[in-house]
């Protein structure tokens, strides 16, 4: 029997060292929320639990500043 391998993600933000997320850098987080504009789970982005705050702190600052819309439908 095959055992399968699973493939761990690595955080985004801790593999190109980067500690501040720009909440003013729209296009960067809209790869962090799907199509509806919610924020996906650090499960299926690959973020550590310290950046999937800091990320999730960040998108809901643009959407209050409105540089993110809250809902896209």
């Amino acid at each position: 029997m095959e055992e399968t391998i699973k493939q761990v993600k690595q955080c985004f933000f801790c593999v190109n060292n980067l500690n501040e997320i720009d909440y003013k850098d729209a296009n960067f987080m809209r790869r962090f929320i799907n199509s509806y504009g919610k924020i996906l789970p650090k499960k299926r982005t690959g973020t550590c639990s310290l950046h999937q705050r800091k990320l999730a702190a960040a998108i809901k600052r643009a959407r209050v500043m409105a540089i993110l819309p809250f809902t896209n439908k």
